[in-house]
């Protein structure tokens, strides 16, 4: 299936590894121009070789911490200026630390804040001048939005108030054809959930090979998903042929989700 991505300049948030990494492949291999960014210089220099290796595609790299908005306008304005436009944006940033309540203090909730309500908050605000009707926005949530997780408090708040941004969003731009939908990921083989389960084996008293079987057999699917996955549903949804979808949530997670 031709996506319609040829030739489209797409921004993707986190993307030097993981979940961002598998979005920014997928929209590369199927023809678009991708500006990628992430706090390290050298990890996101290294993705880029490596994306530009993998699909042949124009890649931009920038070292970005999204928790600030002037590295977030440099960002934005680095590729605008090389391409001219925007046609699609990945919110991404790596998820806020695992905690019980009692244990998180007024700092850690003003560093979730900022990294992940606020941070997607700047993200949109500096890449909508520079869209057009029939662009996308597209924010990586967790499923903790859906169903809490076990000590994924700070998570579990920040980004649900990230989906009732996108929610609020969908109304406003769809006057002006610009889509914005979240994708929500279950248990995609990733570091973040690799470090979320040696958490879980250290508190358990199990090792990390049964923490992981515990969690696989809980899924229809019976495995983790892969970032390759993950990245083709964010693409397709980032997509034009993903036209008349808008103001939603769409879970890649095998089945595990039981909400209705």
């Amino acid at each position: 299936m031709d996506l319609g991505l040829k030739g489209r300049v797409m921004l993707a948030a986190g993307a030097s590894k993981g979940l961002g990494y598998g979005v920014a492949q997928a929209l590369a291999r199927d023809g678009a121009r991708v500006s990628i960014c992430s706090r390290s210089e050298a990890d996101i220099h290294t993705a880029a070789e490596k994306l530009r290796a993998e699909t042949g595609a124009e890649i931009i790299a920038t070292a970005c911490d999204v928790r600030k908005a002037d590295e977030i306008a440099r960002w934005v304005g680095a590729t605008v200026e090389q391409w001219g436009t925007i046609d699609g944006l990945l919110v991404n940033a790596g998820g806020p630390p695992a905690g019980y309540f009692s244990e998180l203090t007024d700092e850690q909730w003003q560093a979730a804040f900022e990294l992940t309500l606020l941070s997607s908050i700047r993200m949109i605000r500096a890449a909508l001048p520079h869209m057009k009707a029939g662009s996308a926005i597209l924010v990586i949530t967790s499923s903790s939005v859906q169903e809490p997780i076990e000590r994924l408090g700070l998570s579990t708040v920040m980004r649900s108030g990230v989906t009732g941004l996108v929610k609020t969003l969908a109304d406003e731009l769809a006057p002006q054809r610009i889509r914005i939908n979240t994708i929500v990921p279950g248990r995609i083989d990733t570091d973040r959930v690799t470090q979320l389960d040696q958490i879980a084996a250290n508190r358990s008293g199990k090792s990390l090979d049964e923490v992981r079987h515990r969690a696989e057999s809980a899924i229809p699917f019976g495995r983790y998903g892969t970032i390759e996955e993950f990245g083709a549903a964010g693409a397709f949804l980032l997509s034009p042929a993903a036209a008349y979808i808008t103001g939603t949530d769409i879970r890649v997670d095998g089945g595990k989700g039981r909400t209705i």
